[in-house]
């Protein structure tokens, strides 16, 4: 299994990122993905999941009506488009496998938001 993010960087307070994810080493097509994410000094934080057909998706209230997960199947690929971003949303993301926090994950992407 190998899960690759791409997409963080610097945002300013009120701006927006789309974070990708490609996965390899598995029937993307037959699994829920998930976007976790751990700021510095806490714990890590399941924050979107959308199922194999990306039909359903649900939301951490922490991130709800700011952020959309969507998939591509055929491009094997996860996104999470993030909107309205605050300074508590600065974290590293990682893309994981399944539905939940516990599942296999890439290295991660940062995400910094700050003036």
């Amino acid at each position: 299994v190998q899960l690759v993010e791409s997409g963080g960087g610097l945002v300013q307070p009120g701006g927006s990122l789309t974070l990708s994810c490609t996965g390899s080493g598995f029937t993307f097509s037959l699994v829920s993905m998930s976007w976790a994410r751990q700021a510095p000094g806490k714990a890590l934080e399941w924050i979107s999941g959308i199922d194999r057909d990306g039909v359903k998706t649900h939301y951490s209230d922490s991130v709800k009506g700011r952020s959309s997960i969507s998939r591509d199947n055929n491009k094997n690929t996860v996104t999470l488009q993030m909107n309205s971003l605050k300074p508590e949303d600065t974290a590293v993301y990682y893309c994981v496998l399944g539905w939940g926090r516990q599942g296999s994950r890439g290295q991660g992407t940062l995400v910094t938001v700050s003036a």
